[in-house]
């Protein structure tokens, strides 16, 4: 099913968000504004659930934590992918049972540790002997167990962009693979730790099967190395890193592109050969499709052979193409009639990299003319920033014809609270 649509509107074509049109949207909230669909979470988390089978699906929260989208797939059952105290905080605000949550990233504090013990989490994804011990002993002094599983290093590249890669022996993630066999024994001798099993997790943005087999394998044969020495391995967390073609025609609609009947079926066939519950973290595949960033055209100007368009939204807002490079599909909401021409999507930032896409061939645009940023719904207004003290864009969930605005616009009154003067810097300044 298309969420994001184009349909008749008072006699021409205009995008709307389930059945709601993205021009009444921008008349009630303004722009920039992220805005999802509530339909596409959830039938993308059904699609997901349905392919890989009996598996605990946990939402990765990075990719988009607002509270309204975990609560959105926390209703259909969803657990969530923690990496920080404040997403613990947030996917406990969005009443995600504990024992759905587990807790990865690198570098979790003691505190954080002990935040999640006293919320009582089902698992913590560790990835470094000094954090194993950390952990016993927080777990410990509480009277409790952690259910714990070693996050290894499979040394497997995923073939993505290189700042998203995470399962090569050269990045910071996971316990080296010919370690894990002696750190897991070690584990299970700890007061305060209950071993669960393995974790993995190579890279974000993945559109090809083949990276996922190879790194199922390895950890498939260290599972039975350690079942083989007499260890229990009752738990494998197979992570995510699901790509999506960000545009049928764009860079990542390649031959190799990710299908999720294969990726399910991979799923599947592990957790049949090595009888082990099975843990995925999906996030962009969730998120990505399920939102757009809707932004209003200032003006149009022309530099040279160069046609600029610049927009209110910039790289505050969605850092993905001045970061990676990233590729997003660009729509007018209402396109005009006549020949499409090559202009660049830029936003008003004093930096050269403000760019949102170069070259796209657009119909006529005009100042106060609505576009959107499709598949917009992952890695954008979490990554977004005040840059430039610009307010980040807003958020907007649809549901049929209701609209809600899950995250407003800061005003410049709650932007200057932030900010204290220190008591030597009182009273007026020099004439």
């Amino acid at each position: 099913m298309e969420y994001f649509h184009y349909r008749d509107s008072a006699g021409q074509q205009e995008l709307f968000a389930e059945d709601v049109a993205l021009s009444r949207i921008a008349e009630r909230f303004g722009t920039p504004s992220y805005v999802y669909s509530s339909a596409a979470l959830v039938g993308r988390y059904r699609a997901f659930s349905e392919a890989v089978g009996d598996a605990l699906v946990c939402y990765s929260a990075k990719a988009n934590d607002n509270l309204a989208v975990l609560r959105c797939l926390g209703l259909e059952g969803a657990g969530v992918d923690i990496v920080s105290g404040g997403e613990l905080a947030r996917a406990l605000a969005a009443d995600i049972t504990p024992a759905k949550i587990v807790f990865a990233g690198v570098g979790k504090t003691g505190a954080e540790m002990a935040q999640a013990l006293d919320a009582g989490i089902g698992q913590y994804n560790v990835e470094s002997e000094q954090e194993l011990e950390l952990l016993a002993t927080l777990a410990a002094d509480r009277g409790l167990r952690a259910p714990v599983a070693l996050r290894v290093n499979p040394d497997v590249d995923a073939k993505t962009h290189d700042k998203i890669s995470t399962g090569r022996a050269k990045d910071k993630f996971g316990i080296e693979f010919n370690q894990a066999e002696a750190l897991y024994a070690r584990a299970a001798q700890m007061d305060g730790i209950a071993m669960r099993g393995l974790a993995i997790h190579i890279g974000s943005q993945l559109t090809a099967l083949a990276p996922f087999e190879a790194a199922f394998v390895r950890l498939g044969e260290l599972c039975l190395r350690l079942r083989a020495g007499g260890h229990t391995v009752s738990h494998l967390d197979l992570g995510g890193g699901l790509g999506i073609p960000y545009a049928e025609d764009g860079p990542d609609a390649e031959d190799g592109q990710l299908n999720l009947a294969d990726y399910g079926a991979l799923v599947q066939r592990t957790k049949r050969d090595l009888e082990a519950g099975i843990t995925l973290e999906p996030g962009r595949w969730m998120a990505g499709p399920a939102g757009l960033l809707l932004t209003q055209v200032i003006r149009v100007k022309r530099n040279g052979n160069k046609q600029f368009v610049i927009v209110d939204m910039a790289m505050n807002d969605l850092l993905r193409p001045a970061l990676y490079g990233a590729w997003h599909d660009i729509q007018p909401v209402a396109p005009r009639p006549g020949e499409a021409l090559p202009v660049d999507i830029v936003g008003p930032i004093c930096e050269s990299g403000d760019v949102i896409a170069t070259d796209r061939a657009l119909p006529e645009l005009c100042a106060g003319d609505l576009i959107v940023v499709r598949d917009a719904g992952a890695y954008g207004a979490v990554m977004s920033s005040s840059y430039n003290s610009r307010m980040p864009a807003a958020e907007v969930m649809v549901r049929d014809a209701d609209s809600a605005l899950i995250r407003p616009r800061l005003d410049y009154d709650a932007m200057l609270a932030r900010d204290v003067l220190p008591d030597w810097q009182t009273g007026p300044a020099k004439a």
